[in-house]
């Protein structure tokens, strides 16, 4: 039997292709975890801006035998680490070659896991389950050299915080600092929490 070699050169180099561009897939995918993995700080913010409190933040992988990215996330107040005001986990998804999602969830028993970024294996005990999609909150994140930047969508994330109706984050990962900007607003509009002036500037402490 005769074998066209240039059909078999042809699937060579369609194969090693889309190795290559899923290769690249993963490659941005892990790089968006990497830059959002670790301990974070608005200390330096809060010290030049009095209008800015000085938050910790903390994201680390968790389930790392599950499919998929997932993180769980926790911010507190520095000086109250013991009673973190956002507990969640987020699930990243890459949808094309520049565009990614992070999936927000809450955690039905949180307070079993208050500081529990330091011991990540925590989190085998927790079912998938134990876990709800805030459906709407997620953020949608471009690419842009090394920068991710995006949103949630307008109004789809409902928020009954401090008398609001919806709440809205825009959020910059640098590969050495996050910008979030988290803001509360009720149904006529009018902003009820959250910064005035600008985002959350967090600067990486350690990974």
């Amino acid at each position: 039997m005769k074998i066209n070699l240039f059909v078999v050169l042809g699937l060579g180099l369609l194969s090693a292709c889309a190795v290559s561009k899923k290769s690249k897939a993963d490659k941005d995918l892990l790089l968006l975890r990497e830059a959002m993995t670790g301990s974070f700080s608005s200390a330096a913010q809060a010290a030049r801006d009095t209008n800015y409190f000085d938050i910790s933040l903390h994201m680390y992988p968790i389930w790392p035998k599950r499919e998929g990215h997932w993180l769980y996330v926790e911010q507190a107040v520095t000086a109250n680490p013991g009673k973190p005001y956002r507990q969640r986990v987020y699930q990243l998804e890459q949808r094309d070659a520049q565009t990614f999602v992070s999936h927000v969830y809450t955690i039905k028993a949180e307070k079993e896991y208050v500081n529990a970024w330091k011991t990540p294996e925590k989190f085998e005990e927790l079912a998938l389950d134990g876990i709800e999609l805030k459906a709407g909150c997620e953020v949608v994140l471009r690419k842009d050299g090394k920068l991710f930047s995006g949103a949630t969508g307008d109004k789809t994330c409902p928020s009954e915080l401090r008398g609001a109706s919806y709440a809205t984050s825009k959020v910059t990962i640098h590969p050495d600092k996050i910008v979030s900007w988290d803001q509360g607003f009720n149904a006529e509009g009018k902003q009820v929490w959250g910064a005035t002036l600008g985002g959350y500037e967090f600067l990486k402490k350690k990974n």
